[in-house]
């Protein structure tokens, strides 16, 4: 018996240090795709991470059981996974990285968790998910927190621009999110069945507004290195290890591992980029990860 529980434990402990392998891995993402801008457009590298990370996932689509699951779809499955991959890439992915071209990592990353409230208020109405005082609680905090970040409110018009096209996203990331949710309520599809098609949509959508709208990009063996890697490794990869650890991790050590990001992508932008930390700064962030933190207590429970 104790050693059946040492191997459980061990089994968790693995997971959880690869749960914070996968959030090290997703931070390092905002670093490779600020670098990556100063030789790519914004949608173009987007377009091209996606679409890649498609070509790469779709070989394990020719599974029996995942052979099976593509006969099972539905005209409505269908078009609720063509809209999850508008949604979820094309307008929140493309947001990010045209964000990032104006927008320090730390400002886009606490705009883009605004999503996390959005769901949880819009869920009421959409889903029937009510929020408990302790959330409320939450989302008022993590308000107050993007408040405290960005007093006093100064910024360039660059940087104007950059957080309109972050909100846009962030809505859309938000909408993606509630869709998501109803497609696993209702259709049971495989996760990977559900991340191929709607990336497969999604990707090269973002492609091909890249080629419509900006200019051709000269890419170099750097700049490919960064696509291939971006594709493979924090994308392809990082997903599969991240489901995996959901097996084994409760939704809510996931939840808390996930949050850590903010804070990572953080450090790396003072570390790297040398972008704004101030103190005020820093409680603004960490309230409004406590916030975020708090409005996602009792649903994670839940499940």
């Amino acid at each position: 018996m104790p050693a059946h529980k040492n191997g459980l434990l061990s089994k968790h402990r693995q997971a959880v240090l690869l749960a914070v392998l996968v959030t090290v891995l997703w931070s390092s993402s905002w670093l490779l795709i600020k670098v990556g801008l100063q030789d790519i457009p914004a949608l173009t590298f987007a377009g091209l991470r996606y679409s890649l990370a498609f070509l790469i996932l779709l070989p394990f689509n020719f599974t029996p059981e995942m052979k099976n699951a593509y006969r099972r779809l539905t005209r409505k499955d269908v078009l609720f996974l063509a809209v999850l991959g508008v949604l979820q890439y094309s307008f929140t992915q493309g947001a990010q990285f045209i964000g990032l071209s104006y927008l320090p990592m730390t400002t886009t990353s606490l705009l883009l968790n605004l999503s996390s409230l959005v769901v949880a208020v819009t869920g009421i109405f959409v889903l029937s998910e009510r929020l408990s005082m302790l959330q409320w609680g939450g989302v008022l905090l993590n308000l107050l927190g993007v408040i405290v970040f960005f007093y006093p409110p100064v910024l360039p018009g660059q940087e104007w621009i950059g957080i309109i096209v972050v909100l846009i996203g962030m809505l859309a990331n938000s909408a993606s999110a509630l869709l998501g949710r109803k497609i696993n309520r209702q259709a049971h599809l495989p996760a990977t069945l559900v991340t191929t098609v709607s990336m497969g949509i999604g990707g090269p959508l973002l492609l091909i507004g890249g080629w419509l709208t900006q200019p051709a990009p000269q890419l170099n063996s750097i700049s490919w290195l960064i696509i291939f890697w971006l594709a493979l490794v924090n994308t392809a990869l990082a997903f599969s290890i991240w489901n995996y650890t959901l097996r084994v991790l409760r939704a809510m050590e996931s939840t808390l591992i996930n949050s850590t990001m903010m804070i990572q992508i953080a450090l790396l932008g003072w570390i790297v980029f040398n972008e704004d930390l101030s103190g005020l700064k820093i409680v603004g962030m960490v309230l409004a990860l406590a916030g975020l933190i708090l409005t996602q207590l009792r649903r994670q429970r839940d499940r």
